[in-house]
């Protein structure tokens, strides 16, 4: 009796793997229609900023329709308009994937902060946020509420000692 052995796996593509850490992987690569990215492997539709690129390109430099550009790579118009504004304010680095959420702690303002710091309640973090939430009308997680009192402290240490 003749036993095969167990296949292994196909080896990680490096390059998947390097999309996916800087969040540049496309994830429906098998949407894109648009002939360059069907006929040559120089056009990887797993790349999610050369798609946006020759999405942006087609239109501008070969004068095809928005209509027309925004079908072969299956997204709406307005998907198509966000890339070509990003596209021309930041140019190539432009179309680079933008972390989601929040861009900073926008429920702790100073005032937050400044009654969070001068809480004289029970000792619990949970006390002082639902302090917070009947006073501000805010709802603040503890550990947000701690890692934006963290960053000022830091920012007030930082700021004496460079004086």
């Amino acid at each position: 009796m003749v036993t095969s052995m167990p296949r292994s796996p196909a080896p990680p593509d490096p390059k998947t793997g390097a999309l996916r850490r800087a969040g540049a992987l496309h994830p429906h690569p098998e949407r894109i229609h648009d002939e360059p990215f069907l006929q040559d492997p120089f056009f990887d539709p797993r790349d999610r900023v050369q798609v946006k690129y020759e999405m942006v390109r087609r239109h501008r430099v070969e004068g095809r329709s928005v209509t027309d550009v925004a079908a072969a790579f299956s997204v709406s118009r307005q998907a198509f308009y966000e890339a070509a504004a990003a596209f021309e304010t930041g140019g190539l680095p432009g179309l680079l994937p933008k972390r989601p959420g929040p861009k900073r702690a926008h429920k702790c303002s100073e005032e937050i902060l400044d009654f969070a710091e001068h809480w004289s309640g029970p000792g619990e973090d949970a006390d002082v946020t639902a302090a917070i939430a009947r006073r501000f009308q805010v709802t603040i997680h503890p550990r947000s509420l701690d890692r934006a009192l963290t960053r000022r402290k830091k920012k007030r240490t930082g700021s004496a000692g460079a004086r």
